[in-house]
């Protein structure tokens, strides 16, 4: 460290101010031509700074030596006098040095703030540097803002505020300068300042930024001023120069367009534009796509270009490009595309050549655009392979089939084989390689394609006459997922149509069965009182006869032969009613949950039917819960468009009211999922179901015209969904009676009342091919003191009824006989007689057969199996004068 004495000066304000100042509109300053890269120029000299010497420190050593020698020879009383004043000369220095010190006169200072190289940095700068203290004053300038600014010593330097004053634009850019000086931030201007006696101005750039991060430097700003002329000029000339680039591309005679990897077109030519009848402002704006100037699938040939890491590739292709009002043009492209390094791709360059022009005139061209047409635009994937299947050329629809399988490396683009899942590959590589054997007439292969869904494809393999270009085989091929969705439907439709007829038509021979053995039963219960001993064995007969009986009418719900008694109805409201019985039946360590859509839309039910579909589905997840769970049933309107959407096979769009049935339980597997819905169908041990429960929901949805699916996962549960249509509410009459319906439905449950009187007078026509059970039914009705006239079939129905002179006041009939049924044989009877009563009873539904009667005729149902009571109790019911 060195003691340096350091003289303070004030900063003088400027005298001079730059020729054209205040109110000139602009600053000109005193920078000639030389100027634009000005010299240093000296500054202004400074007293020259002298280090300290080590000589200098010696001889004032060697003096205090020798003057305390000398003291010593003169004894102590003789030096005494002049030790003191040494001594007090030597305090007075001292004491001058530390007032020195305090007032800054003196300091230490650093050996290197001397170093000449460190201070030749800034005097030397290309840039003008200078330093302002906390008032706006220069305390420091190297030559180059001397230069810059015009001034000649650091006595006339200006600070940048007062070199810029007077023009508007350079003023705001000092203005925001200052502030962020002020604010203590880092802060760049560029500004144009007009040259001298109307020579061209200059571009200035200006800096600002702390001296530094301590308390006392950030008091302190630097400032830079650049001459930035030069470097503008040459940006002015690249930006012509691109200019005149893009003018000439976009005026081109060919097209030329770019794409990112989004798929977005980031540029397109004026000429490809015009060609397109698009505006060049939707371009690069995110408004256009490739897809959206590609006609057909010739998009997914641009983008199936397998990535090579660190490759730039160039492919051509012969597409049909696709203007803004649809019509095509057929063009070739050169397709260049750079992968990085990681095989990442980047934006494209495209050159588009029309080949629409002058094609009358060249019949090859004309030829060749034709095939290249039919080629990509055809439905069918198309490629020609080698003896391994690799492909050798493929069409649009290959490549957008390639992609659709496995985007992200499309690898059906390199190998036809990829295309085929792993279990059917070998099968359709047996037929390539028939091909190139040169192999005629190979049967199609119909194989499961490579895609996480099940999709599945027929390949029709030709062999190639000529082989060129290593072309074994050309390859066909239609994806025939939905023709096999199709099939399956139907076929699963038709087979459950067949067990439907077959269901139905056991079910009526058991009815038939069923309908005796109940009344034989009824006879033998009359016939016996409850002392009796075989009493008990008789109403075991009757319980297992009404067992087997509901289970006839479960069959009969399959097969959708049923009698339904539809109504507008709310199904929440109808849900709400069940909840304690749901309850009940899962048990307490099922959790049952209802969430109500909001304002459900009515439809039209048998709310006993659909009672029964929503027990069967809730005792099914009772027995898939055995360790508990949750149950939770979710209604919902469902609209026309979001029907559409849904997918389910077979359901057209329309409104419905969606009912949804989840459970947590052990969930289906999924090879037995589409047999659920078969009758005798179950899971469960022998003994514990019947297999008619999904069976049953089935048929009373079906014939409700609604539609159920379901949807399981092993381990994670079960949901049903099931769709009935909405009723769309219209000016009903009231509830018709059964005269004007032409039915008469069967009385409601009521609150029990006194044993009815069931005996009547009258003669009865009954019409049964049955011979036991027509034997039974009699008996039981001359029981009740009817007269009986007994017939096996619609002919000798007529016949006695002839006979007996049309004196009949009832008739009841079977459905189904042979030679003449029972719709048949009303329709004679009321040519003699249109007022004649008549009751049908069947096994089938009650609508099975009214179709084919005339509209409007009046009739009584009783569905079989029926008791004797309910027999007599519809008979009187209807012989009852209206």
């Amino acid at each position: 460290m060195v003691l340096r004495f350091r003289p303070r000066f004030r900063q003088l304000e400027p005298r001079r101010r730059v020729p054209g100042g205040q109110g000139t509109g602009s600053v000109t300053m005193t920078i000639n031509d030389q100027q634009a890269s000005p010299e240093p120029r000296p500054a202004s000299p400074e007293p020259a700074r002298r280090g300290g010497s080590i000589a200098l420190v010696l001889l004032l050593a060697g003096a205090i030596v020798a003057a305390a020698v000398a003291f010593m020879t003169l004894g102590r009383a003789g030096a005494q006098p002049y030790i003191l004043g040494l001594l007090a000369l030597l305090a007075m220095v001292g004491l001058f040095m530390l007032f020195a010190f305090a007032a800054g006169i003196i300091g230490f200072a650093d050996r290197s703030a001397e170093d000449p190289i460190l201070r030749a940095i800034p005097e030397n700068a290309f840039d003008g540097i200078a330093v302002t203290d906390a008032g706006g004053h220069v305390v420091y300038a190297n030559s180059t803002y001397l230069a810059l600014t015009g001034a000649a010593t650091m006595q006339d330097v200006r600070p940048v505020e007062r070199v810029f004053i007077g023009n508007p634009d350079v003023s705001e850019a000092v203005f925001r300068l200052l502030k962020a000086a002020r604010e203590g931030r880092r802060l760049q201007e560029e500004v144009r300042v007009a040259g001298a006696d109307g020579t061209e101005g200059r571009w200035m750039r200006l800096r600002v930024r702390p001296l530094g991060t301590s308390k006392r430097e950030a008091r302190q700003t630097v400032w830079s001023i650049a001459d930035i002329t030069r470097d503008r000029e040459r940006q002015e000339d690249v930006f012509q120069t691109l200019q005149h680039a893009i003018e000439y591309l976009d005026h081109a005679p060919c097209g030329f367009f770019s794409v990112n990897p989004a798929g977005n077109l980031v540029y397109v030519n004026a000429t490809l534009a015009n060609w397109l009848d698009h505006d060049l402002a939707e371009i690069g704006s995110g408004g256009l796509k490739l897809s959206d100037v590609v006609s057909g699938d010739g998009a997914a040939l641009l983008t199936s270009i397998l990535p090579e890491p660190g490759e730039v590739k160039t492919e051509v292709f012969d597409i049909d490009l696709k203007k803004r009002g649809g019509q095509t043009v057929p063009v070739r492209l050169y397709h260049k595309l750079a992968f990085g390094a990681d095989g990442t791709p980047g934006p494209s360059r495209t050159l588009v050549i029309s080949r629409a022009r002058d094609d009358r005139l060249d019949p090859q061209r004309a030829a060749e655009i034709r095939f290249m047409r039919f080629f990509d635009q055809t439905p069918m994937a198309i490629a020609t392979v080698d003896k391994t299947g690799a492909v050798v050329r493929a069409n649009a629809r290959l490549a957008k089939l390639a992609q659709s399988l496995d985007p992200a490396g499309a690898s059906a683009s390199k190998s036809i084989l990829a295309a085929a899942s792993a279990r059917d590959r070998a099968v359709l590589a047996g037929a390539i390689e028939q091909a190139a054997k040169g192999q005629a007439d190979i049967a199609p292969v119909e194989v499961m394609l490579a895609s996480a869904k099940e999709r599945w494809g027929q390949f029709f393999v030709t062999a190639v006459s000529d082989e060129t270009d290593n072309e074994a085989a050309i390859v066909h091929m239609l994806e025939t997922t939905e023709r096999r969705a199709l099939e399956n439907q139907v076929n699963q439709a038709q087979k459950m149509d067949t067990i439907g007829q077959l269901a139905g038509g056991i079910a009526h021979d058991f009815n038939n069965v069923l309908s005796a053995i109940m009344m034989a039963n009824d006879f033998l219960l009359n016939a016996h009182k409850p002392t009796d001993p075989s009493f008990q064995d008789i109403m075991q007969i009757k319980q297992n006869a009404t067992r087997a009986a509901t289970l006839v009418r479960q069959l009969l719900a399959f097969s959708r032969k049923q009698t339904l008694r539809p109504q507008v109805l709310d199904l929440g409201e109808a849900l709400t009613d069940i909840d304690r019985l749901l309850k009940r039946l899962i048990g307490e360590k099922i959790s049952l949950e209802m969430q109500h859509g909001r304002d459900l839309w009515r439809t039209k039910a048998d709310v006993s039917q659909f009672e029964q579909v929503i027990v069967n589905l809730a005792v099914n997840a009772r027995d898939a819960m055995p360790d508990g769970g949750k149950l939770t049933i979710r209604t919902a309107n469902v609209s026309a468009s979001a029907a559409s959407q849904l997918g389910h096979n077979g359901m057209p769009a329309a409104d419905y009211v969606c009912v949804e049935v989840s459970d947590t339980g052990t969930g289906i597997p999924p090879e037995i999922l589409d047999k659920i819905f078969e009758p005798f169908f179950s899971t469960k041990e022998v003994g514990k179901g019947t297999g008619l429960g999904l069976s049953t929901v089935y048929g009373i949805i079906k014939q409700t015209g609604g539609f159920v699916y379901v949807d399981s996962e092993i381990g994670k549960g079960t949901t049903f969904r099931i769709y009935l249509p909405r009723h769309e509410q219209v000016a009903e009459p009231q509830a018709e009676t059964p005269a004007a319906s032409g039915t008469a439905p069967e009385p409601a449950p009521a609150a029990p009342k006194p044993r009815a009187d069931l005996t009547g007078q009258g003669t009865i026509l009954l019409v049964e091919d049955e011979e036991g059970l027509r034997s039974l039914n009699a008996r039981g009705l001359r029981s009740r003191g009817y007269e009986v006239i007994e017939a096996s079939n619609g002919v000798e129905a007529l016949e006695e009824f002839d006979a007996h002179g049309g004196e009949v006041d009832l008739v009841v009939s079977d459905v189904v006989m042979p030679e003449m049924d029972g719709p048949t044989l009303l329709k004679a009877m009321r040519a003699r007689n249109p007022e004649l009563k008549i009751i049908f009873v069947s096994g089938y539904a009650e609508d099975a057969f009214e179709k084919s009667l005339p509209e409007n005729e009046q009739f009584a149902f009783l569905a079989k199996p029926f008791a004797l009571s309910a027999l007599v109790a519809k008979v009187k019911e209807t012989m009852a004068p209206n």
